[in-house]
Order: structure tokens, then C-alpha cells, then sequence
């Protein structure tokens, strides 16, 4: 039964509100200044506690809400490690990446990792790098949307998918980085408000007692879905790659580190994680409970012929709990979620086509609309990712997510953390670090059975007898080692005085005392981007 059919009035309400608040702030965005530091980075002037709040929006996707649920509801307790594993990125976040990005950085990730090194090899590298991890994770922020639409509205997936990517693409057409920063912040209020909204029904349902809720689990299920199971073999190591993959992967992820650009000095940039590592913390601790919740009050089979590899739990449990209405909030919810963080990396993709490759390699840095060209790069990139969804409709988006990380932490992760604390990287380490990194892991999904099974539809006997084939789902464990091992080997064996000497330079500007950085960090965008100073039209 969906909104429609239901004649539910105020869970249509919930939702098309939702939709009206954000295509209102796009207008009065796309009103706004028309530089291009206003539509790639908001003029770096969002606060900390907003940027805060934008940042757990990008962050917390649907596979937050939606996947994670629904894994530990299917699979139980060992889901928990999607969980674990991105809160612990964020403290290394905060202390190894949030300053050296906003002294560093202008637009994109790309300008940190190519300080000291030839610009445009690298630019190429992360551009290409870049399409992947993107793609991927749009994927899957577009598979959740469209089971969401169809659930409420009773639409079938590839329109509901369709008209969920056009409508993301209105937010990176007219508003730039400063209508998706506010749909991130309305949103991260939202999924938290609703997420404790939420958990409170759900510990009301067993007079607040978490005992008592895990019992029902325990007496429904078996025990052992409460704890974690012991792995051999293969499913050991795919876990330890997993797990590997997912805390480093959002080192990596452009969509993410690029915020801390949008804020005014480094310490807003520090105080920004901070914050959000508090709420990205609070946030999984209630995803705990409610995938419990949803096992004990949904149960295991009505989730699964729910379809959707379980990111249907939630808004069955607010059903059961609270009605069509409350049902109407949780989705739009979930699609607002959805919307913050396509709208995030579409942005994301489109600025590093845009700014890298096509002002920093092809027109090398001579004056030319980069924003127009980065509206052009994010249509085709939506539409492409529309197109892909199609395939990938069954998967749970939450091991999806697990995947674009794997790809971000192979590429990015390491030439990043060699570029900033390795004074030997070369240009020609870097480039083959994140092309070897990037090609790997992609290659290695190929040859996985997420891809040879789930999508290619081999039976497990087939796969079992392919000599070519990637025994794990996972390639982080095997990827990123590779990755870090190119760039080492490559920079050791072609030294470049250059990027050595620029080495000791970027020391001494990420060593600015913050007092002297406050008043200046608001212009680093404008300045360093003063060669191309470019308007929208």
C-alpha cells in the first residue's frame, strides 16, 4: 500500500514539503553572487556547526539509513562493522586531514594532493579516478530512491529513478555548492530528528527496556544474531578488507574532504569534524537499534519480500509504528537523504572535470566558464548513473557504499597521505599510484562475485571454476597496499628535485600559527584562483 492508494494526506504532505523547501533554496541560491568561488565552494563562508551539519549530510547517505538497517535486520550482528568502521574514520579525519585540506586547498581535492607536484598529470589521474568512485556511489543513492518511490507512490523504478536524478540535477544546475550545503544541513536535521523520533517509538514499544527488545530478537532468531559470528577462509579475509576499505575509504572521498573549503579558517575546518564526528557517532549508535527494532517488530521475511536486499526495514517499522503519516515522514526523510548526497557528489564530479581537467589541463588555466562546464559534465554524469542504476536495482546499497570506499581508499587515500607526509613522492608516483590504485580495484569488482554472481547471474559452482576470477567481494586489502607500493617504488626509482624542494614549502605553510591564518583563509579561494577569475552566466 503506498501514499496514494492510501489517500494518506499528510505522508503526501511530509513529503512533497520536503521537495518545496529545497527547490526553494536552489532559487534563492542560484540569486546569489555568480563567481565561481560562490558556486564551486559557497565563498567559503559557511560556520563551522553548519558545515558540521552539511558534512554528517553528505556523509550519512541512504546507505545509513536504509542499508545499514536492513543488513543488520537480514544478516544481524555482523552488519555492525559498516557501522563501526566509518565512525572510526572521522577521528583520523579530524586530525590528519581537516587542516592541511583548507590551507591547501582552493576547489577540489586534486589541488591538495598536486601542491608540490606537476599539476596536470595528476589532475588527468584524479579525473579518471574519480569517474568510478562516483558513479558507484551515486548508483547507489539512486537505487534507495528508487525503491522509496516506488514504495510510496507506487511508481515503477526506472521512472522513479529518472525523475530522482533530474531532480538532483536542479540543485548542481542553479544552486551550486551553497543550495547543496543548506539541502545537506535541512537534511542531517531531518534524518537525526527522525532517526530519535523513531528510536524512542520503537524503545516505547518494549517499555524502553533494550533487554527486552534484544530478547525478542534472541527468542525469534536464535541468539547468535546478536553476536558476532566467527569467520574462516575466504569470508575472514573479505571482512578484514571490508572493514579495512571502509575506515580509509572516506580518506578518500572527494565529496567529503572538499567541504572543509566552504569554511572560513581551519579552525572552523577542525571544529567541522569535530562536530560531525559527534553526530555521525550518535547517528550509528541509533542504527544499531533500529535494525534490532526492525527484526523484533518486522520481522526477517516481511523485510526480505520487501525487496530491495533489506532497505525497506525502516520505513516498514515506521508503518507499523506510526502510520501512513509517520510512514510519509520517514521516507521523505530518506529521500531527502538521497537527494543531499547525489546532489553532493554530482556536484563533487562535476567540479573536478570542470576545474582539473578542463581549466587545468585543457584550457591550462586561460580564462573560461568552468561553471558552465561543470553543469555540462553534471548532466552526462547523471544521466549515466541513471542508466546504471537499472542494474544494480536488488543490491543492498549499504555493501554498494562498501565498494565506491574501496575504489576512493585505493586511489586517493594513499597518494594523499604520501603527498602530505612523504617529502620523496614524484609526480610520476603519484599518477601511478592513483591509476594502478583506481584500475585494481575496479578490475578486481569485475572479477568479484558481487559482480560475476549478483550481476552477471554465474551459479556459485560456475564462479568456483573461473581461474581468473576475484575470490572476495572486496578488494581494499589487496588494492590499497598495491596502491601505496606503486607510488614508494615509482617516486624511488624517478626522484624529482622539484616536488622535493616544494615538499619543505608546504611544511612551512601548513606550519602557520591559526592566529595568522584566520584573517587570511577566507581569500584563498579568490586568490589562488585569480588567474582564471571567472563569472557564471
Amino acid at each position: 500500500m503506498n501514499i496514494i492508494s492510501s489517500g494518506n494526506g499528510p505522508a503526501l504532505f511530509c513529503f512533497v514539503g520536503f521537495l518545496l523547501v529545497t527547490i526553494g533554496i536552489t532559487v534563492f541560491a542560484s540569486r546569489g553572487p555568480k563567481s565561481a568561488t560562490q558556486y564551486f565552494n559557497a565563498g567559503g563562508k559557511i560556520g563551522a556547526g553548519q558545515n558540521a551539519f552539511a558534512m554528517a549530510g553528505e556523509f550519512l547517505s541512504a546507505a545509513a539509513l536504509l542499508g545499514m538497517t536492513g543488513a543488520l535486520a537480514l544478516k544481524g550482528f555482523d552488519a555492525i562493522l559498516y557501522s563501526v568502521c566509518v565512525v572510526a574514520s572521522w577521528p583520523l579525519i579530524l586530525f590528519l586531514l581537516a587542516e592541511p585540506i583548507k590551507r591547501l586547498g582552493t576547489f577540489t581535492l586534486t589541488d591538495v594532493i598536486a601542491w608540490r607536484l606537476a599539476k596536470q598529470p595528476v589532475r588527468i589521474a584524479v579525473g579518471l579516478a574519480s569517474i568510478p568512485i562516483v558513479l558507484i556511489y551515486l548508483i547507489t543513492q539512486l537505487v534507495a530512491a528508487g525503491g522509496l518511490v516506488d514504495l510510496i507512490f507506487g511508481i515503477p523504478y526506472l521512472p522513479a529513478v529518472t525523475c530522482v536524478g533530474t531532480l538532483m540535477l536542479s540543485y548542481v544546475l542553479f544552486g551550486g555548492m551553497l543550495a547543496t550545503t543548506w539541502v545537506q544541513i535541512i537534511k542531517a536535521i531531518l534524518l537525526l530528528g527522525g532517526a530519535i523520533v523513531l528510536t524512542v517509538m520503537l524503545l516505547a514499544k518494549f517499555d524502553f527496556n533494550l533487554f527486552a527488545m534484544f530478547r525478542a530478537v534472541s527468542d525469534a532468531y536464535g541468539v547468535e544474531t546478536l553476536a558476532p559470528h566467527t569467520t574462516f577462509g575466504l569470508a575472514r579475509w573479505d571482512t578484514i578488507s571490508l572493514c579495512f576499505a571502509m575506515t580509509v575509504g572516506a580518506l578518500g572521498m572527494p565529496q567529503i574532504l572538499t567541504k572543509f573549503l566552504t569554511v572560513r579558517s581551519t579552525a572552523q575546518a577542525r571544529r567541522s569534524a569535530l562536530y560531525c564526528t559527534g553526530l555521525v557517532g550518535v547517528f550509528h549508535i541509533l542504527v544499531l537499534l533500529l535494525g534490532f527494532g526492525c527484526l523484533a517488530l518486522v520481522g526477517r521475511s516481511a523485510i526480505g519480500d520487501a525487496g530491495g536486499a533489506g532497505n525497506m526495514a525502516v520505513p516498514l517499522m515506521s508503518r507499523l509504528l506510526g502510520g501512513n503519516a509517520f510512514f510519509g515522514f520517514i521516507c521523505a526523510i530518506a529521500f531527502a537523504t538521497t537527494l543531499a548526497v547525489v546532489a553532493g557528489l554530482l556536484l563533487s564530479a562535476a567540479t573536478t572535470f570542470a576545474h582539473d581537467i578542463w581549466g587545468g589541463v585543457i584550457r591550462r588555466g586561460r580564462n573560461t566558464n568552468e561553471a558552465r562546464v561543470a553543469r555540462i559534465a553534471a548532466t552526462a554524469i547523471s544521466a549515466t548513473a541513471v542508466v546504471l542504476a537499472l542494474a544494480f536495482q536488488h543490491q543492498n546499497v549499504a555493501f554498494m557504499v562498501g565498494l565506491s570506499y574501496s575504489i576512493a581508499a585505493s586511489a586517493n587515500f594513499p597518494v594523499l597521505m604520501l603527498a602530505l607526509f612523504w617529502r620523496k613522492l614524484t609526480t610520476m608516483g603519484a599518477v601511478c599510484s592513483i591509476l594502478i590504485g583506481a584500475g585494481v580495484s575496479v578490475l578486481l569488482i569485475i572479477l568479484s562475485p558481487t559482480v560475476q554472481i549478483d550481476i552477471l547471474h554465474r551459479s556459485p559452482e560456475e564462479f568456483a571454476q573461473l581461474w581468473w576470477c576475484f575470490p572476495l567481494k572486496n578488494p581494499g586489502l589487496f588494492s590499497i597496499p598495491l596502491s601505496f607500493a606503486v607510488g614508494i617504488a615509482v617516486s624511488l626509482f624517478r626522484p624529482e628535485a622539484e616536488a622535493h624542494k616544494k615538499f619543505t614549502e608546504m611544511q612551512q605553510a601548513l606550519a602557520l600559527k591559526p592566529e595568522a591564518d584566520s584573517g587570511e583563509t577566507v581569500k584563498t579561494a579568490e586568490t589562488n584562483y585569480a588567474a582564471t577569475s571567472v563569472q557564471v552566466h
